[in-house]
């Protein structure tokens, strides 16, 4: 309950965060975002909501797919209430394999993530004037092009190039954007590298 009361106070102030920014978008004047902004050492963490294969190797009965409540927390066959939210798969299998060996003899688990909902933190969201503004799961090697694809690209009353990108990882720092080069004109010099936790702001074009 405290993950998921964290988990919601983050996402209040986030989208207070958001609210402010969308106002003044446009009305600043930021620092064009670095094209290249990898994570290599990047792992996906396990979100709630997210479905997960669990499999215990030559245990078809331990084995099945279930899915991560919204307290973060899973059950499976003799391993009740454990953690997933915040996890990587691997960290998560060795947890449930350690649980399994008290019970049962070498045990050997797997787990994959088969659909995707995200944690909280590493998701990136895209605000404002977007044909379908939303928060989609980071992606190893994403970019804005990729982001604003999911997102259906601008719509008619959007002001592409005044976009800025707020980058969480770097306690809030604003970048501009031209998405409107990059979406519009097929600019791709305009695209950029993103990392979790980014969000993108659309503002309205006032002409």
């Amino acid at each position: 309950m405290g993950h998921f009361l964290r988990g919601c106070a983050w996402m209040l102030a986030s989208a207070l965060v958001v609210f402010q920014l969308v106002g003044c978008a446009g009305t600043g004047s930021y620092p064009p975002a670095p094209r290249k902004a990898q994570t290599p050492d990047h792992r996906y963490k396990i979100g709630p909501l997210d479905t997960l294969n669990v499999v215990v190797w030559r245990n078809p009965e331990l084995s099945g797919v279930v899915t991560v409540r919204p307290d973060g927390r899973i059950s499976t066959p003799l391993v009740s209430d454990v953690l997933a939210a915040g996890k990587n798969p691997s960290d998560l299998a060795l947890e449930i394999q350690n649980e399994l060996s008290r019970v049962i003899r070498d045990p050997v688990v797997t787990v994959v993530v088969s659909t995707f909902q995200g944690n909280l933190n590493e998701l990136i969201r895209i605000v404002g004037e977007a044909t379908r503004p939303q928060s989609v799961a980071f992606r190893q090697d994403m970019t804005l092009l990729d982001v604003m694809i999911q997102a259906g690209g601008l719509t008619d009353f959007a002001d592409g190039n005044a976009a800025v990108l707020v980058r969480g990882a770097e306690g809030g720092k604003q970048y501009s954007v031209r998405l409107k080069d990059l979406l519009k004109r097929g600019d791709i010099s305009a695209n950029v590298d993103v990392k979790p936790g980014d969000i993108v702001i659309v503002p309205q074009s006032w002409f």
